[in-house]
């Protein structure tokens, strides 16, 4: 079995900025999400020191853009990088690029459940992206840890899974962009990151 997954989610888009929800869709990261990649590698480099890993990411474009950045700061070669669809954000339907706010104009109650997401119309199901997950988790290597580069959503479905929280307490965790998850034996650690600021 793996010994160590790092779970990060990517960096803050020009859509989070703007409150809008993204899906499938995408948008790059702010300058701030560029500094938290950069941060969440440098930290995240403290703790690979010396050891066996692999690094994937989803192939949505924000998720390959900070992966890209994480593995500058942690010296991994990007050609390694391994992109894989299994690990993108749930598909949100008809919600996608649409503001928060909006949103809740037209739904008063809708943020009073934490799975609000999912009632988007046409939204992928929990369980599809769940099934996807198991099997991406199914063909990781034994005996290598892996640091994987994902979204919020997806982030906190396979914590969940690695942790076996059950429907309820996924929805619970939070989804950090200025942190990361070191999840072993059921087990997850977050590690805040310190922001690092681009130099001029």
């Amino acid at each position: 079995m793996t010994k160590k997954i790092y779970v990060i989610r990517h960096g803050e888009t020009v859509f989070n900025s703007e409150r809008k929800l993204q899906g499938h869709c995408n948008s790059p990261l702010t300058n701030k999400g560029e500094a938290q990649a950069r941060s969440v590698g440098a930290e995240l480099k403290k703790h690979l020191s010396g050891q066996n890993y692999q690094v994937y990411c989803s192939s949505l474009g924000r998720a390959v853009q900070t992966a890209n950045i994480i593995c500058e700061a942690i010296s991994f070669p990007q050609l390694n990088l391994l992109q894989d669809d299994r690990l993108k954000e749930f598909s949100l339907g008809a919600w996608e690029q649409q503001t928060i706010s909006d949103l809740v104009e037209n739904n008063p109650n809708l943020l009073d459940q934490r799975d609000w997401y999912l009632r988007a119309p046409d939204c992928e199901p929990y369980e599809s992206v769940r099934n996807r997950l198991l099997s991406w988790l199914s063909e990781l290597p034994d005996e290598q840890d892996v640091v994987v580069v994902s979204h919020g959503l997806t982030g906190i479905v396979l914590r969940g899974i690695l942790q076996n929280y059950s429907y309820q307490d996924v929805w619970l965790q939070d989804l950090p962009q200025d942190a990361f998850f070191i999840v072993e034996n059921g087990v997850a650690e977050r590690v805040n990151c310190k922001l690092i600021e681009a130099v001029a």
